[in-house]
């Protein structure tokens, strides 16, 4: 395989998520984004922790998709998040889900 080949692979596999993205993304009420990951879910959680003088987020997400090209099952019942980085949670109204 080559580079070129390798490469119009992943072209290929982002193309197809980008394109479940987009018939799942109505299902969903919620965008979610940390520093590693992207998510659509329909209940989230956003806890802020502390130990040790350190703040950190806990975020549980509940019947969520998960935006990663190499992950073959994105559809998940429940997730949970620990990071220090900012997360992003944003609501959104069923007019903004439309494509």
């Amino acid at each position: 395989m080559s580079a070129e080949d390798l490469e119009n692979y992943e072209t290929e596999m982002e193309l197809a998520l980008y394109r479940e993205y987009r018939d799942v993304v109505g299902l969903f009420s919620y965008v979610v984004e940390t520093e590693r990951r992207f998510y659509l879910a329909n209940q989230v959680d956003l806890q802020v922790r502390s130990a040790a003088g350190e703040v950190y987020f806990e975020l549980r997400l509940a019947d969520a998709w998960v935006w990663d090209v190499y992950r073959s099952a994105r559809f998940v019942k429940s997730v949970r998040v620990v990071t220090f980085k900012d997360v992003n949670v944003e609501e959104l109204s069923k007019a903004e889900l439309a494509l």
